[in-house]
Order: structure tokens, then sequence, then C-alpha cells
């Protein structure tokens, strides 16, 4: 084996083992399909073992690839965070801020906090990634998240912010033509927006309804985004978070005493980078943002 390996045929690896195809490589690296499967060959005539193996499917991961993909991973997020650190001047609020928030906060709160934050720090540049999931902050895979848990690692820095309160929302039209619930069993005759197969949303459902007849659930999804668009459609009655259902001239609130839940959020980034201006900028905007977005 040689010990001299190419980042750029590793990282083409790693492409490959995401999309399974070379075809799916080429176009998330920008490539040419020969110039992966040059790398990937390169790759394996290095390493003097097989990396795919090809089915109907597509390439196949060998175990041996399989046993692989950890280390790269992790190299390809220090490559990642090296790049953000070296894109900004010392001492100064600029350069790469990469987040990691959920997809309902992304979409439909995350934007007007950036653009107060851009209005403040023109040189900033937010990526951020819509995942459910919690990032891997210890491995610096983002620079800050925003979580509905509390961190539990020594080595992050989290700040809790007010929890964020979920009620049941409807379009006007909605209630207009069906009646406005007056208490949680007038909603057994109503049209409910709900969960598909997520077990915690499920079970947070049956905690408030246990009668619920799963009929009842006209729009099933577990994206929390299309949700609130199927409510403001006019499909029925969903669960949205307070803050963004009242800020909506197009929905009422359902019940409007009734807080289904509250969700504990935090914002959270590594010991390491709260001294660099560019995620302490960041960081203290999302804080105060949060705080005010909580008490609305």
């Amino acid at each position: 084996m040689s010990y001299r390996i190419d980042w750029e045929d590793q990282r083409t690896f790693l492409a490959v083992l995401d999309a399974g195809s070379l075809s799916g490589a080429s176009r998330a690296l920008g490539l040419a399909q020969p110039t992966v499967r040059a790398r990937i060959e390169a790759l394996e005539g290095a390493l003097g073992t097989v990396l795919f193996t090809r089915s109907v499917r597509g390439l196949v991961p060998t175990e041996q690839a399989r046993a692989l993909a950890d280390t790269v991973r992790t190299m390809a997020r220090a490559s990642e965070a090296f790049v953000r650190l070296a894109s900004a001047p010392p001492g100064e609020p600029a350069g790469v801020v990469r987040l990691s928030v959920s997809e309902f906060v992304g979409i439909e709160v995350l934007p007007a906090m950036l653009a107060s934050l851009r209005a403040t720090h023109p040189k900033l540049i937010v990526e951020y990634e819509l995942s459910n999931a919690s990032a891997d902050l210890l491995e610096q895979e983002v620079d800050i998240a925003v979580r509905m848990h509390e961190p539990k690692q020594e080595a992050l820095i989290a700040a809790k912010v007010p929890t964020i309160p979920v009620g049941l929302f409807a379009h006007a039209d909605y209630l207009a033509k069906n009646g406005i619930p007056k208490t949680l069993t007038d909603l057994a005759r109503h049209a409910l927006i709900g969960p598909d197969r997520s077990k915690a949303d499920l079970a947070l459902l049956h905690k408030f309804l246990p009668n619920l007849d799963r009929a009842r659930l006209v729009v099933r999804t577990d994206s929390h985004p299309a949700q609130l668009a199927a409510a403001r459609a006019g499909l029925g009655i969903a669960v949205v978070q307070k803050p963004v259902g009242l800020a909506d001239p197009l929905l009422l609130p359902v019940l409007p005493r009734l807080t289904v839940m509250a969700l504990e959020t935090w914002i959270v980034t590594h010991e390491s980078l709260r001294p660099l201006a560019r995620v302490n900028a960041v960081f203290d905007h999302l804080v105060t943002a949060f705080r005010r977005y909580g008490r609305n």
C-alpha cells in the first residue's frame, strides 16, 4: 500500500459512497465522470484493495470501503472547518459560519434573523443545513447549532433561550366553513394535519388526543413546514409554533389557550470556536433573536 494518498482521491471516494454512482458523484463534485472513475481507480491502486463492486443498484461499497468511511468523513469535516476558519481575517466578524437548524426553523424562522444579522455584519456568509438530527459540534461539522434538547458534552457552550410554545392553527376560510372548535373533543369532527411515521410526533398527538381516529388526519407528513403549508392552503388544523402562526395573517389560533408543547431551545457552539469573531457575532445575534422570538 502506498502512503502517499491524494486527498482529492479520498474526497472523490466519499462522494461516490454517498451518491452510490459515478454519475452522481461527478455531479456533486462538478467533475467529468471519467475523472471520478480515474480517481477511484487510483485510490484503489494506492490502497491495494477494491472499494466498490458493481450491481444493478449501482456501485456497492465493499466492507473495506465502509470501514474507511468514518475516517474520511472526519477528514472532510476538518477540511471544511479549515476553510471556514481561513475565510475570515482575525478579529473581524467576516467569513463563513455554518449552522445546523431544524427544517421548520430553517424555513420559517431563521431567514428573518439572518436578514438583520447581515444588516449588521455584511461581511458574514452563512451556510446552514436543515436537519432534525443533531449535527456533530465536537467534530466541528458545523460552527453553531440551534437545538431543542440540552447538550451534555462538556466541550460545548450553550445558551438557553425562551421555550417556543406550540399550538393549533387553521386557515380562516377553513374555520369559517367548518366552525371553530371549542374543546379538544370538538377536534374529533375536524380535518387534522399531522405526522405520518414520526414516532415522537405521533406520541405527542396521542398525548393530547388519546382517542384520535387516524382517519381524521387528512394530510399526513413528517415535515413540519409541509404541515404548515397544508394549513395555509385551508386543508385542516395543524400543530404550529405559536410565534409563526400568530404572525401569519391567513391563520387563526384554534383553542388559543392550549399549548400542545413548549420547545426548549439552546444555541450551541464548541468552546474552541466561541472566541472567533465570526462565530461570536452569529452566536450572540441568534441568542438575542431567539429570545425575542420566544416571547412573541
